[in-house]
């Protein structure tokens, strides 16, 4: 049994028996000498997708929940859900909306290295690689008297995700965003 402090986003962990999915983290550490440091969890219910909030110090014991991960392939959306192919038995497997709100905006066809969380043989979650490539649609045109410092403009992706890109960045262009922080990374 794990640490509350050891516990990482996507973790699937029991609380009261029921399987709940580690959506976000938050580290408090208070000023107080001797204090502990508070670990503020936001889950989501395997099963129900229910929203769950619980605060646990560093040393808080829990109890992790058998689950696989299992290589998913996005197919498409129908109404306010997402259709993911196991690629091992080709079982399909719906996740609505809320689920994956977050996760949505680097969905494309054929995005490689998406792996789906399967609790008791039902999908009740993706992971996205760490980073994805989309296409620039709309940034605003090169500066040709660009100087080389780190200044950067808005740009809207083939997805609808809006990031800072670099000056230097047009339209038309590939480039790598983190699933994890949004941000951009390096041209493609």
């Amino acid at each position: 049994m794990p640490k509350a402090c050891d516990i990482k986003k996507g973790a699937v962990v029991s609380i009261n028996d029921q399987p709940y999915i580690v959506k976000h983290i938050e580290v408090r550490s208070p000023s107080a000498r001797g204090a502990a440091t508070l670990y503020k969890m936001r889950f989501n219910h395997a099963q129900t997708h229910q929203k769950h909030d619980e605060t646990f110090t560093g040393d808080d014991m829990l109890k992790l929940v058998d689950f696989s991960r299992r290589a998913v392939q996005f197919l498409y959306q129908e109404g306010d859900s997402y259709i993911f192919m196991d690629k091992e038995d080709y079982s399909q497997h719906p996740l609505d909306r809320d689920i994956i709100e977050e996760q949505i905006l680097y969905l494309t066809d054929n995005l490689e290295g998406i792996q789906g969380l399967i609790v008791e043989e039902h999908c009740v979650g993706i992971e996205l690689p760490q980073h994805v490539v989309l296409e620039i649609v709309d940034t605003a045109p090169n500066m040709k008297n660009a100087s080389a410092t780190n200044r950067t403009k808005p740009a809207t992706l083939s997805t609808g995700l809006e990031v800072q890109v670099p000056e230097y960045i047009e339209s038309g262009e590939h480039i790598k965003v983190s699933t994890v922080t949004g941000k951009y990374v390096s041209r493609a």
